[in-house]
């Protein structure tokens, strides 16, 4: 039988195994250049995400394994020493660090992976093994594809990693989502319809941004690949990386949209 966390492991495996096979093949100017990540370079993209690696492995130690509980002050340790390494260095240990995270995962048997519960430190309450995976699967796809799109201007989201996304993103709905004045204080109900896989839900933007079920009276509807609706939501649909077929309709433009979803 199948267990709930095995897709998001399996798929940070494969999303790993994907980036590191990338990073082997750029130069060391590659590396220190612009990422897709308007203020990182590659090598600080890698940084971020191997100082998670490290970060996530502590948590999960302590949770599942019963090792210490990461002092106060540990992630800015952490941080700070990542960000003190040359570029070459942060790709080189990005590839250690998220090495050891994966296989961290991959190792818990199914009890575990079932009953076990992570305290991710960022969240009110520990959470079960596939959601603390889901989440790391997030931050990692996600960046993963600033790295990816700077060589590839079509790149998209690893197709494995879109299903989980699409149970994780929501989560942040309201973080992410800044309308601010952007719709000039009106409300605007809008139907969201993707397709691989197909969904359908509504949003409620107003001062915050909602998720909800698909409104019968809804003022635009948005047509969409669910990989594309994950990048808008993350700030990562920008026109140049726009595939052919999202569409808009109504009382929105995908330019608002693109606005009050700015990315992080």
């Amino acid at each position: 039988m199948t267990n709930t966390a095995d897709q998001p492991i399996a798929a940070l495996r494969s999303g790993h195994d994907s980036l590191v096979a990338l990073v082997h093949t750029l130069s060391p100017e590659q590396i220190a250049g612009r990422s897709g990540a308007a203020e990182w370079s590659v090598a600080q993209v890698l940084s971020h995400l191997g100082s998670g690696a490290e970060i996530g492995l502590a948590a999960l130690n302590a949770s599942l394994h019963g090792a210490e509980k990461p002092a106060e002050g540990f992630n800015r340790s952490v941080w700070d020493r990542w960000d003190a390494m040359t570029p070459p260095d942060q790709a080189h240990h990005f590839m250690m660090s998220n090495e050891k995270l994966v296989r961290a995962y991959e190792k818990l048997d199914d009890a575990t992976r079932t009953n076990g519960t992570v305290d991710l430190g960022f969240l009110p309450a520990p959470v079960d093994v596939a959601t603390a995976a889901s989440f790391r699967l997030t931050e990692f796809a996600l960046h993963s594809w600033d790295v990816a799109v700077t060589f590839d201007p079509d790149a998209t989201l690893a197709p494995e990693a879109v299903e989980p996304l699409l149970t994780t993103v929501p989560l942040l709905i309201g973080w992410i989502g800044k309308p601010a004045d952007v719709l000039g204080g009106h409300g605007v109900a809008v139907t969201v319809r993707t397709s691989d896989p197909t969904r359908d839900f509504g949003l409620e933007i107003t001062d915050k941004v909602g998720l909800v079920d698909s409104p019968d009276d809804a003022d635009a509807e948005l047509v969409l690949p669910a990989e594309s609706w994950l990048r808008l939501a993350t700030g990562r649909l920008q026109p140049t990386h726009t595939p052919a077929g999202v569409t808009v309709n109504g009382d929105i433009t995908l330019e608002k949209l693109r606005q009050i979803f700015p990315g992080y």
